[in-house]
C-alpha cells in the first residue's frame, strides 16, 4: 500500500465524461490498495472566464474579491469529481481550501503557503476514503479565501503530497511529460525521462507550461517525487529527481520561452545611491515581481537609465504606480513595450562547460535577431527580443545546442 496524490488539470476535467474517467483512474489505485488524494483544477477555460468577470466589473480590483470569484471554478470540478467516485462505489469527500486548512499568506492573487493541517484527512484516508482537494486555494489568517497565482493547483497537489508525506504525487496533463523545448513549435523536441529539481525550477520560471515555479521550488525543498504524464495516454511521463540520480548531463537540457513579459524603460533616472531602491521598493510593496534588470549609465554623466520586464498581469498597475506624480519617483520618461518575449537556455551542465553564452548569441545573430536584454544565472542564459522572432529563436537554438530528436 502506498499513499499517493494524483492532480488533473482542467483538460483533464473539461467536461463530466472527461471527470468520469478521472474517476475511473482514481479508483484503479484505490482497488490496487493505495490511498489517494486527489487535486483537481477548474474545467478549462472556466477560470479565463471568472478572471474576464472580474476585469469587466472592475479594472482596479480588490484582490481579495478576485480570489472569491476565481476560486470557484475549482469548488465545482472538486464536488464533481467526489461525486464521480461516490457512483463509481468509492467513498470519497470534497475539501476545499478552508476546510482542510490549507492556511496561506494574505498576497492574494498569488498567495503562499504557509501550513497544512492534514492529521484528519490522513486518519479518513487510512480508512479508505478518497481526499478530493480543491487546487489553487487556501485561507489566510482572517478567513478570506487566497488562491495561489495560475497553475497553483500544481503547487497544491504537491504541497499536499509534502504534508500527508505521500510516497509520490503525480501530475496528469495534456502532454505526455516534459520535452526539451515546446513541441507545438520546435517538432523535433525530445521528451526527457529524468529532469533535475534545479533545471525544471528553471524552465518552469523561465516560461514552460508543464509545471507552475512554486509547485517544483516546494517539490526541491521537501524532495517529493513528482512524475509528468499524460491524461489522456498510457505511457511513462518524465520524472523530476535530485541530480544525483542523472548519470550523464546534458550541457544543455531545455530551452523554455516567456510571452509574458513586458518591458519598461525610464530615462534619465538621478544615478545616485537609493533611487533604484526606491523604484523596486515600491514594486515589491505592491507584490509586484521584477525579473531582468538592466542600467546603463549616460554619457552625460549623473544620470542613467534604468530597463527592467515585469509580467504582462502587472504591466497596467506598474505603469500607474511609476506615473503618480505623488510618489514623486524621479526620470525623464517612461517608454513601455510589450511586444517582447524571454527565451532562455537552462542546464546543469553550464557548470562545467564553456561558451554556452557564446553559442545562443552566435546563433541569434546568424538568423538576424538582435537582443534587447541578457540575464544569466548559474545554469540559466536569457535574452529578451522582438516577440515575432520567437519561433525562429527557439528552432536555432534547439538545433544550435544538438536537442533536435533523430
Amino acid at each position: 500500500m502506498a499513499r499517493i496524490v494524483m492532480k488533473f488539470g482542467g483538460t483533464s476535467v473539461a467536461n463530466v465524461e472527461r471527470i468520469k474517467k478521472v474517476a475511473e483512474r482514481v479508483k484503479a489505485e484505490v482497488d490496487a490498495g493505495n490511498e489517494v488524494g486527489l487535486v483537481v483544477s477548474a474545467m478549462s477555460g472556466v477560470t479565463n472566464e471568472l478572471v474576464g468577470y472580474v476585469r469587466d466589473t472592475s479594472k482596479f480590483y480588490d484582490t481579495r474579491e478576485y480570489d472569491t470569484v476565481v476560486s470557484a471554478g475549482e469548488q465545482i470540478t472538486c464536488g464533481l469529481a467526489a461525486l464521480a467516485l461516490q457512483e463509481l462505489g468509492v467513498s470519497a469527500r470534497s475539501w476545499l481550501g478552508w476546510q482542510v486548512p490549507i492556511r496561506t499568506d494574505d498576497a492574494h492573487g498569488s498567495a503562499r503557503i504557509e501550513s497544512i493541517e492534514g492529521e484528519e484527512i490522513v486518519r479518513r484516508m487510512g480508512e479508505g476514503q478518497v481526499a478530493v482537494f480543491a487546487g489553487f486555494q487556501g485561507v489566510d489568517a482572517t478567513s478570506r479565501i487566497a488562491t495561489l497565482g495560475r497553475g497553483g493547483s500544481d503547487t497544491s497537489a504537491v504541497a499536499i503530497a509534502a504534508a500527508l508525506e505521500a510516497e509520490r504525487c503525480d501530475i496528469y496533463t495534456d502532454v505526455d511529460g516534459i520535452y526539451t523545448t515546446d513541441p507545438r513549435i520546435v517538432t523535433k523536441a525530445r521528451k526527457l525521462d529524468r529532469i533535475t529539481y534545479e533545471e525544471m525550477l528553471e524552465l518552469a520560471s523561465q516560461g514552460a507550461k508543464v509545471l507552475q515555479t512554486r509547485a517544483v521550488e516546494m517539490a526541491m525543498k521537501h524532495r517529493v517525487r513528482v512524475q509528468v504524464l499524460s491524461s489522456f495516454e498510457d505511457k511513462p511521463g518524465s520524472l523530476i529527481v535530485d541530480e544525483d540520480e542523472i548519470v550523464e548531463k546534458e550541457v544543455v537540457s531545455g530551452i523554455a520561452y516567456s510571452r509574458d513579459e513586458s518591458k519598461i524603460t525610464l530615462t534619465r533616472v538621478p544615478d545616485r545611491p537609493g533611487s533604484a531602491a526606491r523604484v523596486f521598493g515600491s514594486l515589491a510593496q505592491q507584490h509586484i515581481n521584477v525579473d531582468m534588470i538592466v542600467q546603463n549609465v549616460s554619457p552625460e554623466g549623473g544620470y542613467t537609465d534604468l530597463t527592467f520586464t515585469v509580467g504582462k498581469d502587472d504591466y497596467d498597475r506598474t505603469v500607474r504606480l511609476l506615473q503618480d506624480k505623488d510618489a514623486g519617483f524621479a526620470y525623464d520618461e517612461l517608454v513601455p513595450d510589450t511586444n517582447v518575449v524571454k527565451i532562455s537556455v537552462i542546464g546543469v551542465g553550464m557548470r562545467s562547460h564553456a561558451g554556452v553564452a557564446s553559442t545562443m548569441f552566435e546563433a541569434l545573430s546568424e538568423k538576424g535577431i538582435n537582443i534587447q536584454v541578457i540575464s544569466t544565472s548559474e545554469i540559466k542564459v536569457s535574452v529578451l527580443v522582438a516577440e515575432e522572432y520567437t519561433e525562429l529563436a527557439l528552432r536555432a537554438l534547439h538545433t544550435a545546442y544538438g536537442l533536435d530528436a533523430e
